[in-house]
Parts: structure tokens; C-alpha cells; sequence
């Protein structure tokens, strides 16, 4: 028969380890709402989000976060009393939502495992350049309707007038308010007809009869050539790396897709 002495000690120990697991509840749940935990694992996701967008870690900034959470809680369980969780909209949307996250989490870890390599992006900054055109042109023009218009434009010119004067009459008004000029363009820059005529020229010509585009009669007078001053890599490898990543995500998708039956 256990004594009055065993007894207490038993009543003692039982204390204790309800107190333990007390204390072991309480560190894994921020509150508890109307007998629903809120875990502290909660917590700590929206404190790295907040963290991520440049706010401080604080205990003002916990209990905020705290706050907000049991706010939440306490509308969800109103809403569910409501019935509205259950309607097939709502349904629909939490799925779409669910969809979304554990969609972007896959993408994350995904180019993760799979980083773009220096050697992919050098080789992508490679093609790029091929394709940038290797000359630029400073020109100037005279913009009119007619043809006559053009050609006696370019018969002052002969005649000894300045470029930039004439230019005030152009039908571009950007460019007639400086003198015709254009600063400085690759040649596609521009339409075909008109970059035809100013790449043939030499520096310091002028058309010797008028250019015509869907804008009208052009003059052309070219000032200068110089090699295109083209973005070194370190400039533009962020968006090549940006640009390598989406592709291998398109491709890891796609081949999802080749695998997945579809009815």
C-alpha cells in the first residue's frame, strides 16, 4: 500500500512533466485560438519574408506579426462557422493559390540544383554580340513632302548654304531644331531606304538626289563613322543569367509536359 510520503512525490512528478509539456507547447505555438494552435513555425515564415524586403528583425516587429496572426486566425474560423471555405468558388480559388505557391517553390529549387554556369553566359554574351551591328553612324537629314522640294534643298547645298539652316525647315521637328542632326545610330536604326543612302556615303557627303521614305524626301548629310561602342559582359550578365534561367525553366516544363498524359 503506497504511503502518504510516495504519494506526494507521485503527485510531484506528475506536476512536473505537465508543466514540461506545457512549456513544449508553448514553444511551438505562437497562441492558440478557440482550442486552434497557430504554430511559431508561422512566425518565423512571414518575419523571413519581411526580412527579405528589408524591414529589421524585432520583437516589435514579432509582435506585430503575432497580432496579425491571431487577427487572421480569428476571421478564418468566423468564416468557416459561415460556411463560406465550403463554396466551390472559394475552393477553386484556395486550389488556384496552393497551385501557385507550391508552383513558384519548385521553380525556386529547381534553379537552385540547375545554376546557370559563367561559361553558358559567356558563350550566350558571345552570340548576343554577334548580332549587334558593328558601326554607328552620326547624320544629319532634311525632312520635305516633295520631291522638288528635296532637290532644290540640295542645289543650295552645292551652292555653298549651311546644312543647319536649311534644316529648319524640315518636317522633323526634333531634329530641325538641331540643325538636322540625329546624334549617333547603327544603321538599323533607321528605315531601309534611308539607311542605304547614309551608309553609302562618305564622311561629309551629302545625297546627291533625294531619299524617299514613307516619311517623305529625305537629304542626307553624314558628319561621322566610328566603331559601335558595344555593353561589356559584366554589364549585361545579370539579364543573360535572368534570361538562361527562364529558358531552362521553359525547358524542364516542356519536357513535364511531353511526360504527362493528357486527355
Amino acid at each position: 500500500m503506497m504511503n502518504l510520503k510516495s504519494a506526494r512525490l507521485l503527485l510531484l512528478c506528475a506536476a512536473s512533466a505537465a508543466a514540461v509539456a506545457s512549456t513544449s507547447a508553448y514553444a511551438q505555438n505562437v497562441a492558440v485560438v478557440n482550442g486552434k494552435a497557430i504554430p511559431t513555425s508561422r512566425v518565423e515564415s512571414m518575419v523571413k519574408q519581411m526580412v527579405q524586403q528589408g524591414q529589421k528583425d524585432s520583437p516589435e516587429m514579432r509582435s506585430m506579426i503575432k497580432d496579425e496572426l491571431i487577427n487572421r486566425e480569428v476571421l478564418t474560423q468566423e468564416a468557416d462557422r459561415q460556411g463560406i471555405s465550403n463554396r466551390p468558388d472559394i475552393k477553386s480559388q484556395i486550389d488556384m493559390a496552393r497551385q501557385s505557391i507550391v508552383i513558384r517553390t519548385l521553380a525556386q529549387e529547381y534553379v537552385a540544383k540547375h545554376p546557370v554556369k559563367e561559361e553558358e553566359m559567356k558563350a550566350e554574351y558571345d552570340k548576343f554580340k554577334a548580332t549587334l551591328p558593328s558601326k554607328e553612324y552620326h547624320a544629319r537629314h532634311i525632312l520635305v513632302d516633295k520631291e522638288d522640294e528635296a532637290k532644290a534643298i540640295i542645289a543650295k547645298l552645292k551652292g555653298g548654304a549651311k546644312f543647319d539652316e536649311l534644316a529648319s525647315a524640315s518636317k522633323d521637328k526634333g531634329s530641325a531644331q538641331q540643325g538636322g542632326d540625329l546624334g549617333w545610330a547603327p544603321a538599323d536604326a533607321f528605315v531601309k531606304p534611308f539607311s542605304d543612302a547614309m551608309a553609302g556615303l562618305k564622311v561629309g557627303e551629302i545625297t546627291a538626289v533625294p531619299v524617299q521614305s514613307q516619311f517623305g524626301y529625305h537629304v542626307i548629310k553624314l558628319e561621322e563613322t566610328r566603331d559601335a561602342q558595344q555593353p561589356g559582359f559584366d554589364e549585361v550578365k545579370e539579364r543573360i543569367a535572368e534570361s538562361l534561367q527562364q529558358r531552362k525553366l521553359q525547358t524542364f516544363q516542356q519536357d513535364l509536359r511531353k511526360k504527362a498524359k493528357i486527355q
